[in-house]
């Protein structure tokens, strides 16, 4: 840098010696007229010399930049008509205007000049290019080859007019196109493989059956990996950890997972049928990813009743089976272990608030009722968050308003309320945003969750303690079975007692659904607590409008498949979520129809679905394509957004995508 400053000192510009000479000779002229006259033509023929050399350095340089542009000009056109990738230029109607021969070498066609582009390539959209100039065109297969397609527009002026053509080139990727689906079949897989019901097969099978039937699973289960040339090990007697390559994945979930199919048809002397659930995880950075993957997507399996398999492909879960109900467990250990957990939990904590699911039935009332009395009597004080009251419960509510030993809160109070050792108990739901109030989830560090649902993709994390049995037919019998093992003595008061056999009621349709041995057993416990039956009975009486809508409900239905009804309720009645639900189960009682869907829209412009099936059909999987989830039997979804006649559209759809999954 400095040299360049010293350089430019030495050799300044012309003009400075000009002026510094007009200077002297000024001077010059003060003193003597005729040596200043001398000095004038001097300094002229001076400026004259350097402008004519400045001209000719100037006209030099112009001609200089004029031959080398004409020999840029030639370079590129030999480059453009050389270049070693296919190019094509095509009006913006698609005609072809130009094209190398790189790109006849491409096509092996020949006289395709002013012909459409899109008539030789079907799959090139031009109008997408013209809409974003940017836009990439996806890969293009031509014979055994894939090209990536790259595009430029340019504009061409000339004296006439001014003319737009596109320039495209193809270059070749077949071998990293190759390479790429040579990785993504060749990545591993990993599953985890879990009989169910393991052990209620075997002790329901004659001891002389009981090694075939063990010896049967294991040979289906290692058939099963040896054709997706697999490995397969077991870890204990009734689970399997499986690794696979993912080319195999597409033809599983092609043919939804047969070996689970295959299991349930197993008979050797086994009395039930033996179940599978299955958990795959798919596209981790690295196997300890994929075995995460797989054990959460095995736990959703388990969760929502088992007998299915679940993908989880990073962020995203596909369901495949899931159609059977899930099987009664009699062994009431792990209620006995919930309920010392949750004693000892209570006893830690200074206050417990407990809260059930927006818009609460009876089975969601019924098990915070049963909640906050195990907590009262640990000595604790305990709140219910209630943020209002609907139809569904107003009756059963009546019983507890006014009395001062039961604290029912809003949300907001909870949340001002809730402090550090305080304990959150969720009940009858395991979806945070479906909770009374979802800050209380966010805010708590010890969270207790008791809950009888299929398990959804959406679930509370991070919970002290988890009650999730989608075989029981309510929250209120789990509820029920804790009660019985938190003291030596079940201290039920008389309202609670009813309140939660209302609540098993209502979640089994008066006994006749979802209704296993322990559903009675808690029911009996229920009425040795105080219950009434003629009392609970009453609970469910309705007003004239109420069963006026209902049969307005029953009355408006269609069928749209053989055995499936679905019907919208009116907008302008006082309870909708009471008539549908109710709508829906009346919809049962007609002979012919064994699924039935109530459409109906709340106050703040909600449009809401309830479905209900006697088994046949899995009203959860169909919902849960709208967002919603529930039972195999009982099962609901909310929109925002939309009108009735649009999510009965969209019911419909999912109906159909359900039946046309089962015949696969």
């Amino acid at each position: 840098m400095n040299n360049k400053r010293f350089l430019k000192v030495l050799n300044p510009d012309t003009k400075i010696y000009l002026w510094i000479i007009l200077v002297l000779v000024v001077i010059i002229a003060i003193y003597n007229l005729y040596a200043g006259g001398a000095g004038v033509v001097l300094l002229a023929y001076l400026i004259y010399h350097s402008w004519k050399t400045n001209y000719v350095r100037r006209e030099k340089w112009k001609k200089y930049i004029e031959n080398l542009s004409a020999e840029i000009d030639s370079v590129a056109r030999y480059s453009l008509l050389n270049l070693p990738i296919p190019l094509t230029i095509v009006e913006f109607d698609g005609r072809i205007s130009w094209y190398n021969s790189k790109f006849i070498d491409m096509m092996d066609k020949k006289d395709i000049l002013d012909k459409n582009i899109e008539d030789i390539m079907p799959s090139l959209e031009i109008s997408k290019l013209l809409e974003d100039e940017k836009q990439k065109i996806k890969d293009i297969k031509i014979d055994d080859k894939v090209y990536s397609v790259r595009h430029n527009i340019v504009k061409l002026d000339n004296d006439r007019e001014e003319r737009y053509i596109i320039m495209i080139y193809w270059i070749e990727k077949t071998n990293f196109y190759n390479l790429k689906i040579k990785y993504n079949n060749e990545k591993p897989n990993v599953a985890y493989v879990q009989v169910d019901n393991y052990d209620d097969v075997l002790k329901e099978t004659d001891e002389e059956y009981r090694p075939l039937v063990n010896a049967e699973i294991d040979r289906k289960v290692n058939l099963w990996v040896s054709r997706m040339n697999g490995v397969v090990k077991k870890y204990q007697k009734d689970k399997y950890i499986v690794v696979f390559e993912n080319r195999y994945l597409d033809n599983l979930e092609a043919k939804r997972f047969t070996i689970l199919d295959d299991i349930r048809e197993i008979d050797l002397g086994n009395r039930i049928p033996a179940t599978l659930s299955i958990g795959v995880g798919v596209n981790g950075k690295n196997f300890s990813r994929l075995e995460e993957f797989a054990a959460s997507a095995l736990e959703l399996a388990l969760g929502r009743g088992g007998d299915q398999a679940v993908v989880r492909k990073i962020d995203s879960f596909e369901f495949y089976g899931g159609k059977t109900k899930a099987v009664e467990k009699r062994n009431k250990v792990k209620a006995r272990i919930i309920a010392h957990a949750l004693r000892q939990l209570i006893s830690q904590s200074n206050k417990i608030i407990i809260m059930g699911h927006k818009d609460p039935d009876m089975d969601s009332f019924g098990a915070a009722i049963g909640v906050y009395r195990a907590a009262v009597n640990r000595g604790k004080e305990a709140y219910i968050v209630l943020n209002r009251i609907n139809a569904a419960i107003e009756s059963v509510y009546s019983k507890f308003k006014g009395k001062e030993e039961y604290n029912f809160i809003s949300c907001d109070e909870a949340v001002e309320l809730f402090e550090e050792k305080d304990l959150l108990v969720v009940v009858d739901t395991h979806r945070p945003s479906f909770t009374q109030c979802q800050e209380l989830i966010d805010k708590s560090d010890r969270t207790v969750l008791i809950d009888h649902h299929r398990r959804g993709t959406e679930f509370i994390d991070d919970t002290v303690l988890t009650y999730l049995e989608p075989y029981a037919s309510s929250a209120c019998e789990l509820v029920a079975e804790i009660l019985q093992y938190m003291d030596d003595k079940m201290n039920l008061e008389k309202i609670e007692a009813e309140a939660m056999l209302a609540g098993i009621a209502v979640d089994t349709k008066n006994f006749s659904f979802k209704t296993g041995v322990r559903t009675f057993e808690a029911a009996s416990l229920l009425r040795r607590g105080g219950a009434d039956t003629t009392d609970v009975r009453q609970l469910f009486q309705d007003d004239i409008t109420t069963f006026i809508a209902r049969a307005n409900v029953v009355r408006n239905a269609e069928i749209i498949k053989e055995g499936i009804a679905i019907s919208v309720c009116d907008e302008d009645i006082k309870s909708p979520q009471l008539v549908v639900a109710q709508g829906a189960d009346e919809l049962l009682n007609i002979k012919g129809i064994k699924t039935s869907f109530v459409i109906g829209t709340k106050e703040d412009d909600i449009v809401f679905i309830s479905g209900r099936s006697l088994g046949d059909i899995n009203v959860q999987r169909i919902l849960e394509k709208l967002g919603g989830g529930g039972h195999l039997t009982v099962a609901g979804a909310q929109l925002k957004d939309l009108t009735t006649h649009e999510v009965k559209k969209m019911l419909i759809n999912a109906i159909e995508e359900y039946l046309e999954e089962g015949e696969k």
